[in-house]
């Protein structure tokens, strides 16, 4: 392991014999990981975790942790917490800085900062996220094709491999699925769509609604042609698994999806095993790639009975070792630099360093100028969108009435 890399317990005076009630994500292996590690923290420190059982969607998932919050619940003591959610509930956390012992200096300055409000360390990097492009190498080589690098050019190549394979007898190949439900994961995509033709990010970092423009418009136009095409209707209600599991099944040219996949896409027991390529999102006609900044925290709730184990259990979490591990074995992106460099992890995952500007560069939801009313702001997007997706409205029509929407929710000149 590389040097500053060796892995610990923080000295934080903690006890032993405590039980700490964690939530994990439900995505892929996040809570395989997850139970690893927290197991390994147990026998270290004689403590007891319990997992929290929480929902799939990122929504839902904070609907739940709110109504927690509002009965200052004691029930968990350590959870997840989305990148777009620090200055949502920092009512809510525990300020991580006096238990840190400084191990945030180890991580990306740009995701520390993220986390950090009001001068307070709400929560500790855990991993980062970004939204990639997956494709089928074999087809693509098959067909003659090259992995594309603009949205045109993957409507084409999905359309084509795609009616070649259904030629050949897969009648249920599809060209490209993605997250087209009416939840975050669609405000990801969109914000990839709009950011790529050039059409900004729905609110700019004065806190101006922005969405309304028609390279936006244009960028949405795009994405419903896809619909009925190269992606079956059903996609409309896709989430990230429901689109891993097309793609993965082999009934996929192309997919949207966060680095997680692959580790999966390359299990012994995957069809697509070694047919599968990564690489950065198509860019549009004015605009260039753009990829969602995406990722996951660990925060301490304020009203839990063992702050001090478990702000101890977030520093073993989060820890290089604990991050290289999740990285070579399920694909997760560490949020410490030095670890995309490290040989073992992009031995595992390649594309982490070739797609190394990808994820540091990744585009931010507006989360930071909206504050508190992030959530309502991206329901408003996911939804607007979908309704441009699914038939329901044209893109013009559907921005100018989303526009209007979120200057309301914003109610005055400031957030």
């Amino acid at each position: 392991m590389a040097a500053g890399l060796s892995i610990g317990v923080a000295a934080l005076s903690a006890h032993a014999g405590v039980t700490i009630t964690v939530s994990c994500g439900t995505v892929g292996q996040d809570f395989e990981f997850c139970k690893k590690a927290t197991d390994e923290w147990s026998k270290k420190t004689g403590n007891t975790v319990k997992h929290l059982t929480i929902p799939q969607s990122t929504s839902d998932i904070l609907g739940l942790f709110r109504q927690m919050f509002a009965a200052k619940s004691t029930d968990v003591d350590v959870i997840s917490v989305d990148v777009v959610w620090p200055g949502t509930i920092k009512a809510h956390l525990l300020d991580l800085g006096p238990y840190s012992k400084g191990a945030e200096k180890e991580h990306f300055p740009a995701i520390v900062s993220n986390n950090t409000v009001d001068g307070k360390l709400l929560a500790m990097p855990w991993f980062t996220d970004a939204g990639v492009l997956y494709y089928r190498k074999d087809l693509l080589a098959k067909y003659g094709e090259k992995p594309p690098t603009t949205w045109d050019e993957l409507t084409a190549t999905a359309k084509k491999v795609m009616d070649g394979e259904r030629k050949a007898g897969n009648a249920d190949m599809q060209g490209y699925v993605f997250q087209a439900k009416a939840y975050e994961g669609l405000s990801c995509n969109s914000l990839e769509w709009i950011s790529s033709y050039g059409g900004g990010a729905i609110v700019d970092a004065t806190g101006k609604v922005t969405v309304n423009n028609p390279q936006a418009a244009k960028a949405l136009t795009t994405a419903a042609g896809w619909i009925g095409t190269i992606a079956p209707t059903g996609v409309l209600n896709y989430g990230e698994e429901d689109a891993r599991g097309v793609f993965q099944k082999g009934n996929s040219v192309f997919m949207r999806n966060w680095p997680y996949a692959w580790s999966l896409s390359q299990g012994a027991d995957s069809p697509v095993k070694d047919k599968v390529g990564v690489v950065a999102l198509p860019k549009g006609d004015d605009g260039k790639s753009a990829a969602t900044l995406g990722g996951w925290q660990l925060s301490v709730v304020k009203y839990s009975k063992h702050p001090t184990e478990a702000a101890d259990l977030v520093m073993y979490l989060s820890s290089a070792a604990v991050q290289k591990d999740r990285a070579i074995r399920g694909s997760y992106n560490p949020t410490i630099p030095a670890l995309y460099k490290d040989p073992e992890v992009l031995k595992a995952s390649p594309f982490f360093g070739t797609l190394y500007d990808t994820f540091t560069n990744a585009v931010p939801r507006p989360a930071t100028v909206t504050g508190a009313k992030y959530n309502e702001v991206s329901a408003a997007f996911w939804n607007a969108s979908h309704d441009v997706l699914s038939g329901g409205a044209k893109a013009d029509e559907s921005l100018k009435k989303l526009e209007a929407k979120i200057n309301a929710i914003r109610r005055g000149p400031n957030w």
